[in-house]
């Protein structure tokens, strides 16, 4: 007996959503469970296997088969016996030659022949076991369908309307399936009612025994960006691209943007005119505070940006290796830079990975940091290219930049202040000496401090007398009355003795 079957495959087709080749599995295995109940097949049997009785599942005979015009048909297989010789162990897999001959003239003993079977003989438990594994496979094929479709989607936005809350979990109509909104997925500043319409990010999507769960989160960073990304046009061209999110839910975000062309302004494109792309960015976000930066590959002026919206004065790189920096402000900068609970710092931290510490000029000044206090020296010493240290000269020795680091003069100011008698305690040859003065004048611009006068004048070549008198103002007395004369004078002018003046040599 044929059953057209076209008309349910087309209502589940486009109610359900699911393929043919489904449909036709479901009603395949939805027929042979009938089978088995009519004719009392037992799913499973008892097998021995070395020794051990072990659960196989039960042989089926029945065959199921699909026309092209959508009709299906059942059939019983069965072996051809000699009832008369043999007899018939099981009627259900068994046909008597006889029988088979009705059916096929061509029947021999030992063949198998399909037998059609009429599902309107299935009696009323075959025909309810149908039914459960119909709403059932349809059901699993469903949940399947579903979970493949929304397992791509992790990480996108996705848009439903508020059904249900419990124990501040939000529970989320999403058309097919429901959404579900954990209370800590959710920011402080909101507050949905019913029917709302709620905009929030797929971060998961997982089986359970009542179907799918899709996780949602309106608190995560990337919730951010994707909707940055649905804002501004750049973003999404990949014009502008998106170096970090950062994010305190409910207090503050930032975000390091950068541009691929030279003629686009990363942080332009995405506040937009008059800066409606970010007010619809903080509508979405309740009011969220957020500060969109531009990217720097500099590290201290990457840290400049990451605390705005407070003004920094300096960065000082104290530990590169452990991407350890001390930010300089001024005191009005101070409760900017830090935030309030400290969260600006916090978020600052993480978006360019550093570890920031936050001081005022006068907080700066009284610190004891050997790193700091040699970075600002040598400041006086460098020019743009910024060499600090022996080791950093290009073409510099390696042999004696190593040595120079072993006695801690690795730093060009400390080196410049060595003396010949602690360059021979080194052992560095002459000539390396040589090399490498020749590199520091040419690479650092050496700025010297200006001498005392005494040491100054030592220092310098000895000036003609003439000179001498003439820079010289000093007054002195008349060996014969005492009266004030100066260096110009040939004679006293009060008791008109004649002068000379004779200058000894020390």
């Amino acid at each position: 007996m044929e059953i057209d079957i076209s008309e349910a495959v087309n209502q589940l087709m486009q109610e359900r959503n699911m393929s043919e080749e489904h449909i036709r599995r479901t009603i395949e295995d939805t027929l042979l469970v009938a089978y088995r109940r009519r004719y009392k097949i037992p799913e499973k049997m008892k097998e021995r296997v070395n020794g051990k009785e072990i659960s196989v599942p039960a042989p089926i005979n029945a065959v199921i088969r699909f026309s092209d015009d959508k009709k299906v048909s059942i059939f019983a297989k069965k072996k051809i016996v000699d009832a008369e010789e043999d007899g018939i162990s099981s009627p259900v897999f068994e046909i008597d030659l006889e029988d088979a001959r009705k059916l096929n003239p061509d029947a021999e003993v030992g063949d198998e022949i399909l037998i059609p079977v009429d599902t309107r003989n299935f009696n009323r438990g075959s025909i309810r076991d149908a039914k459960q594994t119909i709403l059932r496979s349809i059901r699993n094929i469903q949940n399947t369908s579903l979970y493949d479709g929304y397992k791509s989607k992790v990480g996108e936005i996705i848009i439903g309307y508020y059904q249900r809350e419990r124990s501040g979990d939000i529970y989320v109509d999403l058309g097919k399936v429901e959404g579900f909104l954990p209370k800590r997925n959710q920011s402080p500043r909101e507050y949905f009612r019913v029917n709302d319409r709620i905009k929030a990010m797929i971060t998961d999507v997982r089986k359970t025994p009542a179907g799918i769960e899709i996780v949602l989160s309106r608190v995560h960073p990337d919730f951010v960006r994707a909707v940055l990304t649905l804002e501004v046009p750049e973003v999404y061209d990949k014009t502008v691209g998106i170096h970090r999110v950062v994010r305190h839910p409910g207090y503050r975000t930032k975000i390091a943007v950068f541009s691929t062309r030279e003629d686009v302004d990363p942080v332009g494109a995405c506040v937009g005119l008059k800066g409606v792309r970010t007010q619809a960015i903080i509508k979405e976000l309740e009011g969220e505070k957020v500060d969109i930066l531009k990217y720097d590959t500099d590290p201290c002026n990457f840290i400049k940006n990451a605390l705005s919206p407070a003004v920094i004065a300096d960065v000082i790189i104290l530990d590169e290796n452990k991407r350890q920096a001390l930010a300089v402000v001024d005191d009005s900068q101070l409760p900017l830079a830090i935030g309030k609970q400290g969260n600006n710092v916090k978020l600052a931290n993480k978006l360019v990975d550093w570890s920031i510490d936050v001081k005022t000029k006068s907080q700066f000044a009284e610190m004891d940091i050997t790193t700091a206090s040699r970075r600002a020296v040598s400041e006086l010493f460098v020019e743009a290219e910024e060499y600090a240290r022996i080791s950093e000269l290009p073409g510099v020795d390696a042999e004696v930049a190593e040595i120079l680091k072993k006695n801690n003069a690795d730093f060009i100011e400390d080196f410049i202040r060595l003396t010949s008698e602690q360059l021979m305690e080194m052992e560095i040859k002459p000539d390396q000496l040589d090399t490498l003065r020749k590199l520091i004048e040419e690479y650092v611009d050496i700025i010297e401090e200006e001498e005392p006068v005494a040491e100054a004048a030592l220092a310098a070549e000895p000036e003609p007398i003439s000179e001498a008198i003439e820079d010289i103002e000093e007054e002195y007395e008349c060996p014969e009355c005492g009266a004030k004369i100066t260096l110009d004078m040939t004679n006293c002018p009060n008791c008109g003795v004649g002068l000379s003046f004779e200058y000894e040599e020390i």
